[in-house]
């Protein structure tokens, strides 16, 4: 199935088109009548591959407590790039076991996945309504309002499905104090399913080089009842997937990465793609990142390996860091939104927002490093205060993220990050839910 996707120009989130014969070479894939297909000849590794997918599906559909003649169903909600992929993925490993399996995908209108992906929907209800396994493929900017509706269909619901979002993205709530909303707590919210049966995927990864089955991993989040499972059941030869426990703060770092890398595009395409501009830049938005981590996490040295490989990866090749060189160019406004067709929603312009508005709250402040006097966070993060001037407000032009970087009273980031390991900076009630909030 994935490789079948080959055939059909699309775009992904770096912004550029799939080539119908991309991969086309060693790597176990063959044209034939113009399709681009798997080997489907029955060699040792693909038999112990398909005897290993019917073990994982079989262990799954016993956690999950299906019975004989009853198919998982398994379906996502929003194809986009990522969740089109993904959903792909699944087709490919299990989709032959039609007895045990059932997969589909939603969408508001059939379109280039149409032909391609098997059993497309765009009649939501009735996507959703059975389904074992939701995945959230949409933005986090449509995760609410979608998950509402969805929520009112299942009112009358027995079982409770396991929801697997993949949105990277979050909102600022400043009542009853400031904190952080992620999607799956605005997906808990929306459909009261608990939030240990809802999970984050995400990882350093393109969804157009998976779809070319380059080697990529990611990491599950939440529950051990349903991490560690899940991540058997998800893992493939060239998708790696690890547990981890901790749902939150992995969410909330795959938004933060993406607002620097929309200043990572505005700095490559305002100098040339100069090595040594980029470099600066890097140093200092990887200290304000470390210093926003510090706040919302009492272990931040644990995120360090992950944040840091899905920061690369978005720097080089995400549709943030391409849309930071749009504006930067001159072909995107600011006032032009943030969806664009064939490159789906620029996530890390909701973000800026989000954490601009979180981080000027009084309520936060810190010590400042220079002046010794209290000072709201987003101070302490010239690189988030120039975004948020260029991209919320309007106020200034993309050239304004390199005059911050030329700033002769800006510190060594150094200096950011040795504040940032204070013990003190951290802030649990910033990763609050509203509920945990009212309770204190």
């Amino acid at each position: 199935m994935i490789a079948e996707l080959a055939t059909t120009e699309m775009p992904y989130a770096n912004g550029h088109a799939v080539s119908p014969t991309v991969n086309g070479h060693a790597n176990g894939h063959v044209h034939s009548n113009g399709i681009h297909k798997l080997h489907t000849i029955a060699s040792p590794p693909a038999k112990r591959a398909a005897q290993s997918a019917e073990e994982r599906l079989t262990e799954f559909r016993s956690l999950v407590g299906k019975a004989d003649g009853d198919p998982l169903r398994i379906v996502g909600v929003g194809a986009g790039a990522w969740g089109s992929v993904f959903v792909a993925m699944l087709q490919d490993a299990y989709g032959y076991m039609r007895d045990k399996v059932q997969i589909r995908i939603w969408r508001r209108e059939k379109m280039y996945f149409g032909a391609l992906l098997e059993n497309v929907v765009t009649n939501l209800q009735e996507a959703v309504w059975d389904a074992d396994v939701v995945i959230n493929g949409l933005p986090s900017t449509e995760t609410r309002p979608v998950f509402e509706e969805i929520g009112r269909y299942w009112r009358e619901r027995r079982t409770v499905p396991i929801i697997i979002s993949l949105a990277k993205g979050v909102e600022a709530a400043l009542s009853p104090e400031p904190h952080i909303v992620t999607p799956t707590q605005m997906i808990h919210d929306a459909t009261n399913v608990p939030i240990d049966r809802i999970l984050y995927l995400g990882g350093p990864n393109i969804a157009a080089e998976i779809y070319n089955m380059e080697y990529a991993n990611a990491r599950i989040c939440g529950s051990e009842q349903w991490g560690k499972p899940l991540a058997r059941f998800l893992r493939q030869p060239h998708f790696m997937v690890w547990e981890n426990p901790d749902l939150v703060t992995h969410e909330v770092m795959g938004g933060l990465k993406n607002v620097y890398a929309i200043g990572a595009g505005m700095v490559a395409a305002l100098t040339n793609e100069s090595a040594t501009s980029k470099s600066v830049y890097f140093a200092h938005c990887t200290s304000e990142m470390v210093f926003i981590t510090h706040l919302l996490t009492e272990e931040p040295e644990k995120l360090a390996g992950p944040l840091l490989a899905d920061t690369y990866v978005t720097l080089l090749k995400g549709r943030n860091a391409w849309y930071g060189q749009k504006v930067a160019q001159g072909e995107l406004r600011p006032d032009m939104g943030d969806s664009f067709q064939g490159k789906g929603t620029i996530q890390g312009v909701s973000a800026v927002e989000a954490f601009y508005e979180l981080l000027r709250q009084p309520s936060l402040s810190v010590m400042h490093p220079e002046d010794h006097k209290m000072v709201i966070p987003v101070e302490l993060c010239p690189i988030l205060q120039t975004l948020y001037r260029i991209l919320i407000r309007r106020e200034a032009t993309s050239e304004a993220i390199l005059e911050a970087l030329r700033d002769e009273n800006m510190y060594d980031p150094r200096r950011r990050i040795e504040i940032a390991q204070n013990k003190g900076f951290y802030l649990p009630q910033l990763l609050g839910s509203p509920r945990v909030l009212h309770q204190k």
